[in-house]
């Protein structure tokens, strides 16, 4: 689905986030939040801040994990757009790029079919190689590149997870929990965290994850 215009879904689910995050997240989750607020700010007093509206972006990537179906997912695709904006006033900002391949890389792993999905990896990966471009020696874009070629494979196992979970029938309660343990263990697994411009990143694959599993619940 595709937020209507004008749509922002940083204003209209900020409370319902709120009243559900678990309590062991809920500073991770004030200080997202914060940070969204500072950027959009900082965005609004120039709008030609590239950076701002950088930091925007991954604030609501970091935020859309707290949230549930397609909120979830319109507020990924308002992150996209953020980084587009901020990539439209500096195309060789490669922090936003890397950021946008981590946005692209959670959309992809919102489709069933790995077609569809590769076409969003596919999109991540460039970014990655863009932003590599920009900074050959950056050890994080690098990384980002190697991880994204993994992720059709990554898809798979998440398909065949949730198809496993849905087969159990009365236990679909449960879903929700067992994708999450899962992804939060490749994730740890895979080291796919980044420590971006002062503040905490949770990068594309986790959060692909995270809301293909509370789509499940909602």
């Amino acid at each position: 689905p595709i937020p209507e215009p004008g749509f922002d879904p940083t204003h209209q689910h900020v409370h319902h986030a709120r009243m559900e995050i678990p309590e062991n997240e809920r500073e991770r989750y004030l200080f997202f939040e914060e940070a969204r607020k500072e950027a959009e700010a900082a965005y609004k007093k120039k709008p030609s801040d590239a950076s701002a509206l950088t930091r925007w972006g991954g604030a609501l990537l970091e935020i859309a994990h707290f949230q549930h179906g397609n909120d979830a997912i319109a507020m990924i695709e308002e992150a996209v757009s953020k980084f587009e904006m901020a990539l439209k006033i500096n195309p060789k900002k490669h922090d936003a790029l890397w950021c946008l391949g981590n946005a692209y890389t959670s959309q992809g792993f919102l489709f069933p079919t790995l077609e569809k999905a590769q076409e969003y990896f596919d999109k991540a990966a460039s970014c990655f190689e863009k932003a590599l471009k920009e900074e050959p020696t950056n050890e994080v874009y690098k990384k980002a590149l190697e991880l994204t070629s993994k992720a059709p494979v990554m898809h798979q196992q998440l398909q065949a997870e949730l198809a496993k979970q849905a087969s159990l029938g009365g236990q679909g309660a449960s879903l929700g929990s067992a994708a999450e343990t899962e992804a939060a263990k490749r994730a740890k697994d895979t080291e796919f965290y980044y420590d971006m411009a002062g503040w905490f990143i949770l990068a594309g694959l986790i959060v692909g994850w995270t809301v293909m599993a509370n789509q499940q619940k909602a």
